[in-house]
């Protein structure tokens, strides 16, 4: 993320301000950043880079850390009041998409492969695009998918269904941890009032999928949009056969996936498993390390000088 949110006093972001106010509380707990992390959770450096105002936090880390922190909330507070993102640079081919997601009241999304960007986390933002960028271009192409969310995610957000594939879950991006993330976080925001997250499981050969990914987008005008996207380029249609035809499709395929309490059960076993994957790797970095350990001392004893005994009779 590069510094382009809204200044503050003194030239000094606000993402700079809400970076030191958790250091503040943090080491008024006596608590370090990796102390910090483990209890969320995160990784640490996740809250290395919100302190440093170089990372943008979701609502729930701002609120997590107030109850661990017993701040009386005024984290979530500033995160609020804070406008992050005034002034972000999407693709030209998806700029349009962007202004549709700023003026629609409902969005239903079918997914596949890959989670949504209305429901990614930072981390797996991160991971996605480092597959195909690198260094600041990065950070501002998840700025980017980033700040169509918050609209989506406020207490009085549009409509937003969105059905993922299986595959979705399944289909690892950024290793274990980002993943256990990415299912905490469709587990949290799949609870609001406008959002219902369904899963289309692998086992049910016989669903009607889309052929692609796609979106349906409802205006505020009425306006109602088909979008789904190539390799570099998006595609719209407003033709109201089209739209009807798809979106019977989609209806049709939300009745016969698991409900959204199901596919909660669903999201939540996924995230089980890479939980288990994360440990298992720890404790064998942790094996790795004792036997490496063990190696070295063997190596020590083998190496010392060796003296002649001195026989009995000396």
């Amino acid at each position: 993320m590069t510094q382009r949110n809204a200044e503050a006093t003194g030239g000094v972001s606000n993402a700079v301000l809400f970076g030191d106010l958790l250091r503040f509380y943090r080491e008024a707990e006596l608590l370090t950043q990796e102390a910090l992390a483990r209890q969320i959770p995160c990784d640490r450096s996740h809250v290395a880079k919100v302190e440093a105002g170089t990372r943008v936090p979701q609502e729930s880390f701002a609120k997590k850390c107030d109850e661990i922190l017993g701040t009386g909330g005024a984290l979530l507070r500033m995160w609020r009041q804070i406008d992050w993102y005034p002034e972000v640079q999407h693709p030209d081919w998806f700029e349009r998409r962007a202004e549709m997601d700023a003026q629609a009241v409902a969005l239903r999304e079918y997914q596949e492969r890959v989670v949504p960007g209305m429901l990614q986390t930072p981390g797996y933002a991160h991971a996605l695009f480092s597959r195909i960028a690198s260094g600041d271009e990065v950070d501002d192409r998840v700025r980017a998918r980033l700040s169509r969310q918050p609209r989506f995610l406020a207490d009085d957000g549009p409509l937003y269904v969105a059905v993922l594939d299986e595959s979705c879950l399944r289909n690892t991006v950024g290793g274990p941890q980002v993943m256990r993330d990415q299912c905490a976080h469709l587990l949290s925001v799949g609870r609001r009032p406008n959002i219902r997250i369904q899963v289309a499981p692998a086992g049910y050969p016989e669903l009607l999928r889309p052929n692609v990914s796609m979106s349906l987008i409802e205006l505020s005008d009425g306006h109602r949009w088909v979008y789904s996207e190539s390799l570099d380029r998006g595609h719209f249609n407003d033709d109201p056969t089209v739209y009807s035809h798809h979106s019977r499709a989609y209806d049709v395929l939300r009745a016969d996936i698991l409900s959204a309490r199901e596919s909660a059960a669903l999201i939540s076993d996924v995230m089980e498993g890479y939980e288990h994957h994360e440990h298992a790797r720890t404790r064998r970095g942790d094996l790795d390390q004792e036997q490496l350990q063990r190696r070295k001392r063997r190596q020590l004893r083998r190496n010392r000088p060796r003296f002649p005994r001195r026989g009995a009779g000396a």
